[in-house]
């Protein structure tokens, strides 16, 4: 029986990467900062939490890091962990760095360090892509990131590339473009969207305040995208993915189409305010995911109006 470490479980990835192990019959053990305090909510709303195993690790702590891995001895290890909001990496820059790159190299060094074959799958980002206009991006495209979460992402990457050229180590990173659930928190736009619709059409007398609703997005299912990180780590060699849809939409086509399957029309309902907006965003953010199924066999079966649908169905059945 395999065992999987996930770090940052109790995210919406983590959760339904730890459903999806389970059953493929892993012994799943997930980490937080403090297991004892944390709620493991989408563990539970997942009715998986008694079938992880829990443990607290600072991933930014060395120590704590080669401690955990010496004590469980996977064979698997998911870094999910860190800071994931965009938007709050601008106000909160130093703890999205720590986080997320040292985080990520802590585990890279513990692994080289215990000279046991572990492997690693990192969590990357299509935000390191920054703007690339209407060419969809692809393994080759180069990095721009624009906000502090990219530059942490990217930061990320290149450790990743860089233990695996100079040390050998199994390690990938999945680039994986906006991919959502209702396990999304709201402090996500489409979480946001799709929740204000649903009070909305409940009778809440409400605006829904959104900042630039002409971005685009390649919006996926994350269920789905759990299974691409799977399959990297089934491979006989680590390389590095593009995890996406291929298609693109305006933030404005989501909004529309969250208010249109609750019978309103958005217009009637959302104020755009410029106080939201960003000091920079990306205007267009698509991905190339040909490599994804060439070599993994995966393919995006949802697309956006499909996430808005079962986002929506999802808030209206709980």
């Amino acid at each position: 029986m395999k065992k999987a470490l996930i770090c940052g479980i109790s995210g919406q990835d983590g959760a339904y990467l730890a459903q999806l192990l389970i059953n493929k019959g892993y012994t799943v053990i997930g980490t937080s900062r403090d297991a004892q305090i944390s709620s493991f909510r989408n563990l539970l709303n997942l009715g998986i939490k008694d079938q992880v195993k829990l443990e607290s690790m600072a991933l930014n702590d060395f120590r704590s890091v080669l401690q955990v891995l010496t004590k469980i001895q996977p064979d698997e290890i998911y870094n999910l962990a860190g800071q994931s909001s965009v938007g709050l990496s601008f106000e909160q820059p130093v703890e999205t760095l720590e986080s997320i790159a040292t985080g990520t190299l802590n585990l890279l060094e513990a692994i080289r360090f215990l000279g046991v074959l572990i492997k690693l799958y990192n969590a990357g980002s299509s935000e390191c892509f920054g703007d690339t206009g209407e060419v969809a991006a692809d393994e080759t495209t180069p990095f721009r990131p624009r906000s502090p979460y990219a530059v942490a992402k990217a930061t990320a990457f290149w450790e990743i590339a860089n233990y695996r050229e100079a040390y050998g180590l199994f390690a990938c990173s999945g680039i994986l473009f906006n991919h959502e659930s209702p396990l999304r928190p709201e402090r996500f736009v489409t979480q946001k969207i799709v929740a204000g619709a649903c009070r909305i059409a409940q009778g809440s007398n409400e605006h829904l305040y959104l900042g630039n609703i002409q971005i685009q997005r390649d919006w996926g299912w994350a269920p789905e995208y759990v299974e691409a990180m799977y399959l990297m780590l089934q491979q006989e060699q680590p390389d590095d993915y593009v995890i996406a849809t291929g298609q693109s939409s305006l933030l404005e086509d989501f909004v529309a189409a969250a208010f249109a399957s609750v019978n309103l029309d958005w217009r009637d309902h959302v104020v755009i305010d410029n106080s939201l907006l960003r000091p920079t965003d990306l205007a267009v953010g698509r991905g190339n995911p040909a490599k994804a199924k060439y070599k993994l066999g995966w393919e995006a079966k949802y697309k956006m109006q499909d996430v808005v649908r079962m986002m929506v169905e999802a808030r209206f059945s709980n």
